[in-house]
């Protein structure tokens, strides 16, 4: 088993500031939920269904690579249905990439953007008329 490298980012004079991998993934999952359209993040296919995470597992369905100034990002996300895909993965792209930059300093090279599956709303229950014919 690889042990993940934490890189040193920046050195200053009081000395290292090293950002951890698993921060930078909470950060692009926060990115990606706030785009529209995204029901949530994607845990990838379980049993042949996309296993959708919701909003609170925001470093899943999160892959990050990071180098000493370069990061790389996928991310996996079930839309909801009805809105259009290419441009919620142009957002999300935006999105993670501006979030990662602002916060970290570190170019993001590429986000690409996985989606496993379309979240239906759940129809509301029309009220059927009692069938019942005893009262």
């Amino acid at each position: 088993m690889s042990e993940i490298m934490i890189p040193d980012f920046e050195r200053t004079d009081l000395g290292n500031i090293q950002i951890a991998p698993e921060v930078i993934e909470v950060i692009a999952g926060l990115a990606t939920i706030e785009v529209e359209g995204v029901a949530g993040m994607s845990g990838g296919f379980a049993g042949g269904i996309a296993e959708l995470l919701g909003r609170k597992n925001l470093s899943k369905g999160v892959k990050v690579e990071v180098g000493q100034r370069e990061a790389a990002v996928d991310v996996s996300i079930i839309v909801l249905y009805g809105n259009p895909i290419p441009e919620i993965a142009s957002n999300i792209q935006s999105n993670v990439k501006r979030s990662i930059e602002m916060m970290t300093g570190l170019h993001v090279i590429e986000v690409n953007v996985h989606v496993h599956g379309v979240h239906f709303k759940a129809q509301e229950k029309l009220e059927e008329p009692d069938s019942s014919r005893v009262k």
